[in-house]
């Protein structure tokens, strides 16, 4: 056993070597954990900024006026009044997402209890943006109105005013989410790229049959490999959690960043694996390359990172537990955003532990066949 940890420790050394004369990978790895995370986190919003409105006022009154001061920045731009006839010129062109038309007499109405509407004509081509901009004007609106009625006296009108309290994101900030989550999906995918790549660059130059003809285990050749190429995803990851997502983004972290990276440690056994898994069936660099794509798509699509897990279809959710991208998500969110401890992700990380252990088997057993082809 002692010959095995040592094999395997010193084979890892090589492979660490030879990742520091890969100038590409190298890059890829600072690129990746520092450009890509800062860009993603600033650049990709889900939530409303900025967004386009116009108002059709036929009203006039006070309470028309309250609603248009309300829709302000950083939120919406500064609404623009404009004519009916306008409207759907401007919303062809796409100058506009959010068009409100505010018909004649909506103050009277409302205080004689006519139940008037406020018509809101939204372009719903950047979908996000307009489920969540439609929702902030319904509630502004809801908004100025309770308070116009309570001004005049109508306080029986809205007898219930509910209080929102958002806990671990308390000014609903995107990029708590994107940033963190960036992180997260870089390391799905430089573990599959570098312990594949490692696989597949011994198969091409030639080295595997130099392999072949040393006294080591194809089992030490595999560990030497998990264990060099996560150590260097597990730094950066950890890095990039100190430098660019808590320094330069400015972003808390909730939960310790420690326990964190014990849970990607081993997340990272489970998906090296996969990464040999996937390098002992293709045959080249660039069939490896084909083949991690649609891995990629299904583990970032369907993990939770995007979107909620829970709106997935059931036999979908089903399906996405057999990949341990979807419990380190939950793993991560829970550890990061709200300070979860053991006993709360204790059941992803042993999940993450066996469906390593199910890739490692497979791989190796791909792996001992791949050897056996080459001598």
């Amino acid at each position: 056993m002692r010959s095995w940890f040592r094999n395997a420790f010193r084979l890892g050394l090589k492979e660490l070597a030879s990742l520091a004369r890969d100038v590409v990978m190298v890059v890829l790895i600072i690129y990746v954990f520092t450009v890509a995370v800062y860009s993603e986190a600033t650049a990709m919003k889900t939530d409303l900024s900025n967004a386009g409105v116009a108002v059709v006022d036929a009203d006039r009154s006070t309470l028309s006026s309250r609603i248009k001061d309300a829709l302000q920045p950083p939120y919406f731009r500064a609404p623009r009044e404009i004519d009916r006839s306008e409207l759907d010129h401007l919303l062809d062109k796409g100058e506009y997402t959010f068009v409100l038309e505010i018909p004649p007499q909506l103050e009277a109405d409302l205080l004689a209890n006519r139940g008037p509407s406020i018509q809101i004509n939204v372009d719903a081509t950047a979908v996000t943006q307009a489920a969540v901009g439609t929702a902030y004007i319904r509630e502004i609106i809801a908004r100025e109105t309770a308070n116009f009625l309570h001004q005049h006296g109508a306080k029986q009108a809205v007898p219930i005013e509910p209080v929102i309290r958002a806990l671990f994101n308390q000014n609903l900030e995107a990029i708590r989410f994107t940033a963190c989550m960036g992180v997260i999906n870089n390391v799905t995918i430089l573990a599959i790229i570098l312990v594949g790549a490692a696989v597949m660059r011994e198969r091409e130059r030639g080295t595997i049959e130099h392999l072949l003809v040393m006294p080591v285990l194809p089992s030490e050749i595999l560990a030497a490999k998990i264990w060099a190429n996560g150590l260097i995803i597990l730094l950066a990851a950890g890095l990039s959690l100190h430098l660019v997502v808590q320094f330069v983004l400015q972003v808390p972290i909730v939960g310790s960043v420690e326990f964190f990276l014990a849970g990607t440690a081993v997340y990272l056994f489970a998906v090296t694996s996969l990464g040999i898994l996937l390098a002992t069936v293709a045959n080249s660099m660039p069939q490896f390359a084909l083949l991690s794509i649609p891995v990629f798509v299904i583990m970032f699509l369907l993990s939770g990172s995007f979107t909620p897990f829970e709106s997935m279809p059931a036999f979908m959710q089903d399906i996405m537990y057999a990949s341990p991208s979807t419990h380190f998500v939950r793993f991560a969110q829970s550890v990061l955003y709200r300070g979860a401890g053991i006993d709360v992700v204790w059941k992803d990380l042993a999940i993450m532990a066996a469906l390593g252990a199910a890739f490692l088997a497979a791989a190796l057993l791909r792996f001992r066949t791949m050897l056996a082809r080459q001598s």
